[in-house]
């Protein structure tokens, strides 16, 4: 229930704290008094739309703060706190906006920041705030639909309903999302493929190419080389006895023996002599790799061709792809791979995507004949239910019906809903095409009075539902009100002296001049017994109190 309500710099309320108890709570006041001004401090607080215009004059922000007592097993309103990281205090819930110059709000819960729409998802579960224009809702199909449901104790298979709808379209536009991508690589599939074909038959290997760019050099220069290593060889193994210059080894070695000798008068010799047999062993090692290194040059024609056109068929490739190296060949190759196993993928996924539609689809049609069964059984005793509460506001000869007509199935079921109603008992016809203000009123009313049984909300407003009535028929609606007021908070502005005399507490808006500024001020205060009996006197007679008024209250409050 709204325990708490404290507003400041709201249009013409400068400050204003006041309490309120559970049961039937009655505010009147003048006309032009700020009562809609109260509902509208109310209505920002649960998420309504805030802007500039709503500052009292002169000042810089304006507040609104509204507190809440709730059941701590409340599951609902725990998740939200804890999605939203609000400390749950046992079903203690303060709510808090705040509006500056600038038309910027902000909300609170709890005293911890959270977004608008978690007040306005609040709301649904806190209040159910009832506006003077709202019979225009009698023509809302989804209003309709909802007041059968909650008499049908359907609300959870709807809202299974509305789940499935919600994925089965979430998973439909993942499909046509996938079924784009596949037509677009089917496209290019033939194109894909025949670069990745390219790029796997060239076998490609990292660094190939500069082994083959010196292979090649070799190749193209064999014969000059080849020469050149023989040369080498026969400068180290050249014969003196065929008249040829003696080798460099021979030479070395008749230098070895002479210093060898030597070294019996010069030590140093000897020293000279171990220096040359080093360095015969060395260039015997050089010999043999420049022998090995002869032998492995190849003269081979054929293999330079294949070198070249190898050589050419890398450089080709990466040019038509705009590629610096083999690295970078190698990793577009991987890439078209991966496409063309993605697009493999994707068909494997879009089988799993359609089987999923189908299991949900399915899934949807039977809750929607589930929800169709319990709206059917639902309607005639609802139709029955709200026809006794007219009758019961002098509407003896009424009769409202409730005709379902089958949709395509979406998020509501398959269902839609038409409330028929005739006051002469005949001819029964679209409620919205056929009831006069008052006959809107009492019709409203028998609504919300049954949804407060079947929806627990914990609070109600009605903002002058009694429009459009008097006398006896006042009388019985207040009466209904009240019973409702027996298991739940309702708060009841109202014009009607019949109504404000049922309530369990009454409060009086007022508008009043601030000496100090001169500025209209609205205010609201919770009335004594004494100041009621006056209250609803004034509402029974006028400006010009009447001693019969006074009786006439007094009478009405007793009653």
């Amino acid at each position: 229930m709204l325990s708490r309500l404290q507003v400041k710099n709201y249009v013409l309320i400068d400050s204003l704290e006041i309490d309120f108890p559970e049961g039937l709570i009655i505010i009147t006041g003048q006309t032009g008094a700020g009562k809609s001004i109260l509902m509208g401090a109310l209505g920002l607080v649960m998420g309504s739309k805030a802007d500039a215009s709503m500052l009292s004059e002169g000042a810089e922000n304006c507040v609104v703060e509204a507190e809440f007592d709730m059941s701590p097993s409340d599951t609902f309103l725990k998740e939200l706190c804890e999605e939203n990281d609000v400390e749950w205090d046992e079903g203690h819930l303060i709510v808090r906006r705040t509006v500056n110059r600038s038309g910027r709000s902000r909300a609170f819960l709890n005293d911890s920041p959270v977004p608008v729409g978690v007040l306005q998802d609040l709301a649904v579960h806190l209040i159910d705030i009832h506006s003077q224009h709202q019979t225009l809702l009698l023509s809302d199909r989804q209003f309709q639909l909802g007041i059968l449901d909650y008499f049908a104790d359907s609300t959870d298979l709807r809202e299974k309903c509305a789940q499935l709808w919600r994925s089965l379209n979430s998973l439909k536009s993942s499909l046509a999302s996938l079924d784009e991508r596949i037509a677009r690589m089917a496209g290019e599939r033939d194109y894909t493929e025949a670069q990745f074909r390219q790029l796997e038959a060239a076998s490609l290997r990292e660094g190939e190419l500069a082994e083959l760019d010196e292979e090649q050099k070799q190749l193209a220069n064999a014969e000059e080389i080849k020469t050149g290593l023989s040369q080498v060889e026969e400068l180290f193994t050249a014969s003196a006895s065929l008249g040829e210059i003696p080798s460099i080894d021979s030479s070395l070695k008749e230098a070895d023996k002479v210093l060898s000798r030597l070294g019996r008068f010069i030590p140093a010799a000897t020293e000279l002599s171990e220096r040359i047999a080093s360095c015969r062993r060395e260039l015997d090692d050089i010999l043999s790799e420049v022998a090995d290194m002869n032998s492995r040059v190849d003269l081979s024609e054929t293999r330079l061709d294949e070198v070249e056109a190898r050589m050419s068929l890398i450089y080709g490739l990466l040019q038509k792809h705009g590629c610096a190296d083999e690295v970078e060949l190698i990793a577009l190759r991987d890439r078209l791979s991966d496409t063309l196993f993605d697009s493999t993928q994707l068909e494997e996924k879009r089988e799993d995507l359609v089987r999923e539609i189908e299991t949900v689809q399915k899934e949807l049609d039977q809750t929607a004949d589930l929800l169709h069964e319990k709206r059917e059984a639902a309607a005639g005793p609802f139709a029955d239910s709200i026809t006794e509460s007219i009758r019961n506001l002098e509407l003896p000869y009424a009769v409202f019906e409730v005709e379902l007509l089958p949709i395509s199935v979406n998020a509501n079921g398959r269902d839609s809903v038409q409330f028929r109603f005739s006051s002469t008992g005949r001819n029964a016809v679209d409620v919205a095409k056929c009831a006069s203000g008052g006959e809107m009123s009492r019709i409203m009313l028998a609504l919300k009075a049954m949804r407060a049984r079947y929806a627990n909300m914990p609070t109600m407003v009605f903002d002058e539902i009694d429009t459009g009535v008097s006398g006896s028929v006042a009388d019985k609606m207040g009466s209904m009100i009240c019973e409702m007021g027996a298991f739940m908070q309702v708060f009841a502005i109202t014009h009607l002296p019949q109504v404000a005399a049922k309530g369990h507490a009454h409060y009086l808006v007022a508008k009043d001049i601030d000496p100090a500024t001169s500025r209209a001020v609205t205010t609201i205060k919770k009335l004594s017994h004494e100041e009621r009996v006056l209250e609803v006197a004034r509402m029974l007679s006028g400006s010009v109190l009447t001693d019969a008024a006074v009786a006439n209250a007094k009478s009405l409050l007793e009653a």
